[in-house]
């Protein structure tokens, strides 16, 4: 039967046997929570661009506009940091509310800062011009962290690392002669060779004394 008596024409061999390529594709696997933050993120930093005042483009972001774009988030904080008037001001647990402001943690800032400057490589931008990674944020940083930990009352030392000593091995060998050289044979009287004959071997001992003593690093980290 034809086309034109309405029968569908039969498929071909090679139609017939085609796999379908939607039944054999795996499929996608999702994002990690670290990518799909990330992401957020990227998109979020994007936005406080166009809406900035006046907007600004990714190639003339500095550190400047970054710190800026951290002080724009300390609205949606919830961390509660003394300012210095307060009584409570390096208090760890104050036993009452206080009007002091909420901001964003140091820790919250510190791993947006890194999923910001790894997000700014991937999508094109050279490590030599992220300004993520520049000094001045790195430097903002630091004083967030020294300051909400005195505000807040939590104790922090720099890191401190003490060198490892190590003690040689002492290695101490005696030796002892307990007669005189060996000899291979010796006369008795009747001119013959005496077999028996004692035979003297210095005697040799050793002693190895090893010691070894490690110091491990200490590290003492900010909490």
């Amino acid at each position: 039967m034809d086309a034109a008596s309405g029968g569908a024409a039969p498929a071909s061999a090679s139609e017939a046997s085609a796999p379908s390529t939607e039944r054999s594709s795996p499929p996608a696997a999702a994002p990690s929570r670290y990518e799909s933050q990330k992401r957020r993120d990227w998109n979020t930093f994007l936005q406080y661009l166009r809406n900035h005042k006046p907007p600004l483009t990714l190639a003339r972001c500095s550190g400047a506009h970054v710190i800026e774009f951290l002080k724009y988030l300390d609205q949606f904080g919830k961390t509660k940091v003394h300012v210095t008037g307060c009584p409570y001001f390096g208090h760890l647990n104050p036993p009452s509310p206080c009007a002091c402001p909420l901001k964003q943690a140091w820790g919250s800032l510190d791993a947006l800062i890194g999923r910001l400057r790894a997000a700014f490589e991937e999508n094109g931008g050279r490590p030599e011009s992220n300004p993520f990674a520049a000094r001045a944020v790195r430097i903002y940083l630091r004083e967030v962290r020294e300051g909400q930990a005195k505000a807040r009352g939590i104790p922090y030392e720099k890191k401190k690392r003490k060198r490892s000593t190590v003690t040689a091995a002492i290695v101490s060998t005696t030796v002892t002669n307990n007669g005189p050289p060996p000899s291979t044979s010796a006369n008795d009287d009747s001119g013959g060779v005496n077999n028996n004959a004692d035979t003297h071997t210095p005697g040799i001992s050793a002693t190895v004394v090893v010691t070894t003593t490690l110091t491990p690093s200490v590290t003492t980290t900010a909490v």
